[in-house]
């Protein structure tokens, strides 16, 4: 059992859970902008921070050693404890999995989400969210293997071309009318389904699963998809289990879907220093509107760690903090096939209107709520995108 304590001479503790790219960032901002004390960082994996977007293209089509993938470490002045998972948390201390206890002054809570699993009582099909996760599912993309996702998502879908360029038979099924349709809107959707359908990926829309087993997957209307493979990608969950018994005692404390935090990023309810970052984060990015979100979008635990970071280090120093709130520009993209999506904004929350180019082309889509433009995306137009970073 090991109890991290300060210094001697020093009684600042600040304990990071999540060695992510948002607990990365965060603790190298607070090294950089003065914080001295004790600095902890705890991840689940043993792995150090690595990128996780190549795992459902390079790391499945030819393998990505974790070196490879891993972030390039700024500080080392940071104490990194991996391999242990935060399972317990109250106002003075975090509990990990091999019973080591973590006393903090202030807390960031960087869990992150996990892949959300399939309820079956047959064969649990495979996720992918971690390095592990591609390692075991790149061993059975062998040519020829009939792949099932269940969700068409961009995971989903980047899996799907993935699988295909490595001469899998792949079938995807969602609730959904189109893929991805959350994200870009059905027309854009329609035309990236007729894209992975020209290079022979077979859709099953607007259908549940309703069985999984070792013939393969039942839809709901009863037709089985032939399967050696089968592949969830239907969304994630927070990581907030660690922290239930500390919401019995900040009773403010909202966690029902991720962490609920203010516009600076701030947990709602904390009666101590304590922030949320990275995907687990639900808080209003007043750029838009006042709703709280979670926003899983690659850049977002970059923006957020340096954000933080910032705020915290000032706090505990006694300077004067920002009263800036957080308001990022998120944007994402991503890669099937020869075409490469990119974003800015929040398309979701807008309807899709075609500024130039094809549906089933190159395009520019933007992305209206009422006379606003909240979002846009570009089909292999990265460089026509750039003024819309000062348009949104």
């Amino acid at each position: 059992m090991t109890t991290m304590e300060s210094p001697e001479g020093d009684t600042s503790r600040i304990v990071i859970v999540g060695a992510g790219l948002g607990g990365l960032r965060t603790a190298e901002t607070l090294r950089k902008r003065g914080f001295t004390g004790v600095l902890t960082v705890l991840g689940d994996e043993v792995h150090p921070p690595y990128n996780r977007p190549p795992l459902s293209k390079q790391a499945l089509a030819g393998g990505i050693a974790i070196d490879e993938l891993a972030f390039r470490q700024r500080r080392e002045d940071i104490d990194f404890r991996l391999g242990a998972a935060a399972v317990d948390c109250s106002p003075e201390t975090v509990t990990t999995s091999d019973g080591s206890h973590y006393r903090y002054d202030a807390l960031v809570i960087a869990s992150g989400i996990h892949a959300r699993s399939f309820p079956t009582s047959g064969p649990q099909p495979l996720t992918l969210r971690t390095i592990g996760d591609a390692e075991q599912l790149r061993e059975q993309l062998r040519a020829d293997a009939r792949v099932v996702i269940i969700g068409a998502g961009f995971i989903g879908c980047e899996v799907a071309a993935t699988a295909r360029q490595l001469g899998c038979e792949v079938s995807v099924t969602s609730i959904e009318p189109e893929p991805m349709s959350g994200a870009i809107g059905r027309r854009l959707g329609a035309a990236m389904r007729a894209h992975h359908e020209r290079h022979g990926v077979h859709f099953f829309l607007g259908r549940s699963v309703s069985n999984i087993s070792d013939d393969g997957v039942q839809l709901d209307d009863g037709q089985v998809l032939a399967a050696d493979v089968v592949v969830a990608a239907i969304g994630s969950l927070p990581n907030t289990g660690w922290l239930t018994n500390l919401t019995e005692q900040w009773t403010e404390m909202d966690i029902s879907d991720g962490v609920l935090c203010d516009s600076t990023l701030q947990v709602v309810g904390a009666h101590k220093p304590c922030y949320a970052v990275g995907d687990i984060a639900r808080f209003p990015n007043l750029r838009f509107d006042r709703t709280p979100r979670r926003i899983e979008h690659w850049t977002m635990p970059t923006d957020m760690g340096k954000y933080v970071g910032e705020q915290l280090a000032a706090r505990l120093s006694g300077d004067e903090l920002s009263d800036d709130p957080f308001t990022p520009l998120p944007s994402f993209w991503s890669d099937q096939y020869d075409l490469a999506l990119q974003s800015f904004g929040m398309p979701g929350l807008g309807t899709a209107q075609l500024k130039s180019g094809a549906w089933d082309g190159d395009c520019i889509v933007e992305y209206h709520r009422e006379d606003n433009i909240v979002g846009v995306i570009g089909v292999n137009q990265s460089a026509q995108l750039s003024e819309y970073r000062h348009i949104i």
